[in-house]
């Protein structure tokens, strides 16, 4: 059935969807009304069903957002758009955030369960159940299609924030693929965190909101400069400050100032804070590092997270030498992605071509995206006097 579907369609995730969909409602009506006289028919019949359903859902919703594109900020926005309505309801409260998030980044980001799986950095096969796990447990739930009620929106409000983080990330720097960004990933990821900024209702939760919104203006800002003509990544300290969008630069910082005026500081608001030292220096050597290495200090403290260390290490051995950020990179984890290639920067920083080469060979081997693929052969081609 499955087969048939994927065919008839071309879209395999989404009759993957459609089959557990379907399966879900037998268990649901069967148990009541019978067995029907053929099983498989009626599974075939409304697994179809749920596909024309969800092909007329994604069209809908693409009208809507080009509406909202041509007036983003237009009244009402926040009650008129459904997608905030699924938004939330994923993140329901019987999930567990992980679930939450991934099913989220299923049914709203459009992300295939391979992107979602190597954004958790579990096996695809891990993520296809704990995705489908927690279909089942909406569906059980009994909750209905509306947003939720005021008091059980900080529930869900964090899950919600950490989907959104996701889905910008992967549409700034996509984990496959042959081109670095997503642009329509990080739009849509922008245009959602507008609306959850918009139905707001005010206090600390609203601060972190307002922090996210920054971090992704502050960040987006620099994607005109990112790759070069053929497409191949540009590092930060390359690219030309001029081609900045410093629209959005303008709008993030002004909701990062009010943010942090608001209260305590959120993770999203120090990430933001760290994204608006780089985007109002002048040039690469204007960066105040010290700074940044203190921002990071006080993220990591809050949350524990290896890829905040590992970022803490590029500031400490822009501050005090590759060697320090090369041992704060030594009690990592060798599987966190970006590794080898920051080790391999700072062993060429410390004046070690050898080791500097081993690095970005071996993260040239993990590279699942094409344009990172190319920067890092180009950077072995340029060691080895290849190019």
């Amino acid at each position: 059935m499955l087969g048939t579907l994927a065919r008839r369609w071309g879209d395999f995730d989404a009759a993957e969807d459609a089959v557990q969909e379907a399966l879900i409602a037998a268990a649901t009506h069967w148990p009541a009304d019978g067995i029907p006289e053929r099983p498989s028919g009626w599974l075939l019949q409304t697994a179809s069903r749920r596909m024309v359903d969800q092909w007329r859902s994604d069209v809908a919703r693409r009208d809507r957002e080009a509406r909202v594109a041509t007036e983003p900020h237009a009244a009402g926005v926040a009650q008129e758009d459904d997608t905030l309505t699924v938004l939330f309801l994923c993140c329901h409260p019987a999930l567990t955030p992980t679930s939450a998030v991934a099913l989220t980044l299923r049914a709203v980001g459009g992300l295939t369960t391979a992107e979602i799986a190597r954004a958790f950095l579990v096996p695809e096969a891990t993520m296809a159940q704990r995705i489908s796990r927690a279909k089942q447990r909406i569906v059980a739930s009994g909750e209905p299609f509306a947003m939720p009620a005021p008091e059980e929106h900080p529930a869900r409000l964090r899950s919600v924030l950490q989907v959104l983080y996701l889905m910008f990330n992967e549409g700034y720097a996509g984990s496959a693929g042959s081109d670095l960004t997503r642009v329509d990933l990080s739009d849509e990821a922008i245009r959602l965190t507008r609306l959850v900024h918009a139905a707001g209702h005010g206090g600390r939760d609203d601060a972190e909101v307002a922090g996210l919104l920054a971090l992704m203006l502050l960040t987006d800002a620099r994607r005109p400069a990112r790759t070069d003509a053929a497409g191949v990544p540009v590092t930060l300290a390359d690219q030309n400050r001029a081609l900045w969008d410093h629209t959005r630069i303008a709008e993030g910082l002004t909701l990062l100032d009010d943010a942090i005026g608001s209260g305590a500081v959120g993770e999203y608001q120090l990430q933001a804070a760290i994204a608006a030292v780089h985007d109002r220096a002048t040039s690469a050597d204007a960066t105040d590092w010290p700074q940044i290495l203190a921002l990071y200090g006080l993220l990591e403290r809050l949350t524990g997270s290896p890829v905040v260390t590992l970022n803490r290490a590029v500031a400490a051995a822009m501050v005090d030498g590759p060697a320090a950020g090369l041992d704060i990179l030594a009690r990592l984890d060798d599987s966190l992605p970006r590794l080898d290639q920051l080790r391999a920067h700072l062993h060429e920083l410390a004046g070690d071509r050898d080791l500097a080469l081993a690095h970005y060979r071996r993260a040239a081997g993990r590279a699942t995206n094409l344009a990172e693929g190319r920067y890092l052969d180009a950077q072995i081609a340029r060691l080895t006097g290849g190019g």
